[in-house]
């Protein structure tokens, strides 16, 4: 593997950032009648699709990653559990997503899936043992208090926490814990960001699939209809570019950094929200995302910090 481009990291990050504000306004435009499960399950199979053509032709490359190596059998059943794993997680992930944005809104689901350097973070210190500053670790008190706060819709009182916006706190949660392992396997086996998405959605598609089976869910006919597939499909496509800039944006910088870096992405959305959703921001909602955002970039500051600190050493 080439080395590491701190610049391109970031720069990557930075799509990230637009495409992750557009991938609310496209789930909440889709229409009417289908589940959240069952949106989940059709974004993920266009996800496949798109994912396909890239991974053949790595296949028919010189450059085969994965499957241009070979590794002793303990290694390959390592690589296996953590594919799936991820897989069933960031499958589940993209259920709470669509669910998330359907029952708390675009922008308070934005706001709280905005908390992902949290989670990224925390992985981080427990997978890696990579500890943090304190001033990464005030940051992270003050973003946990405004997520509190946000998630009583301003009022402080426990009894008012949104049961929706804790599903959309799950989903950089499963984020968080995926992106790390996967991370680990691209950094430290030949695998490529086309081999880790494809395989990715392969397994997210197959989950989501049996899973919407065993819903009892009748509905089939509505996720076939045009309109829907073609929300599906669009969907799917920001969905993929989302990931395959993620993963190459990963192979160069921490996964905390990189998701700093796309802090402001709620911004995005708030702006589309209110114009192709009709949608209101709340005084609570915008106080949270400030303070979130800054509290993100001090984190980002203090780590930043912390990394040149250890670069100095001898």
């Amino acid at each position: 593997m080439a080395r590491p481009a701190p610049r391109i990291g970031i720069a990557l990050s930075f799509l990230c950032l637009l495409i992750l504000g557009v991938m609310p306004i496209i789930t909440n435009s889709r229409p009417q009648g289908s589940s959240a499960l069952g949106f989940a399950w059709i974004l993920s199979l266009w996800q496949l699709i798109f994912a396909l053509p890239l991974f053949v032709r790595e296949l028919t490359s010189s450059h085969k990653g994965l499957f241009g190596a070979h590794f002793p059998r303990r290694v390959l059943a390592r690589m296996f559990i953590v594919n799936l794993l991820t897989g069933l997680m960031f499958g589940l992930a993209t259920w709470f997503y669509v669910l998330a944005m359907e029952q708390a809104g675009a922008v308070s689901a934005a706001i709280a899936i905005q908390a992902y350097p949290l989670f990224a973070m925390l992985v981080e210190m427990i997978l890696l043992r990579r500890m943090k500053g304190r001033w990464e670790l005030a940051s992270t008190g003050i973003l946990l208090v405004t997520l509190y706060y946000l998630g009583t819709a301003g009022s402080w009182r426990i009894d008012g926490f949104s049961l929706w916006f804790l599903v959309a706190l799950c989903v950089p949660l499963l984020w968080g814990v995926a992106h790390v392992l996967i991370r680990e396997e691209l950094t430290n086996t030949p695998i490529t960001p086309a081999q880790v998405t494809f395989f990715r959605v392969l397994l997210s598609a197959l989950f989501l699939g049996v899973l919407y089976g065993l819903s009892g869910a009748e509905d089939w006919a509505v996720l076939w209809q045009r309109d829907l597939m073609m929300f599906g499909m669009v969907m799917g496509l920001f969905y993929y570019l989302e990931l395959i800039v993620w993963f190459h944006a990963v192979r160069h910088i921490d996964v905390s950094l990189a998701s700093s870096v796309t802090t402001p992405w709620p911004a995005v959305t708030m702006i589309l929200a209110v114009i192709f959703l009709d949608e209101t921001v709340s005084y609570s909602q915008l106080v949270a995302f400030i303070v979130v955002a800054l509290s993100i970039y001090l984190l980002l500051a203090a780590a930043g910090k912390r990394l040149a600190a250890r670069a100095r050493l001898p």
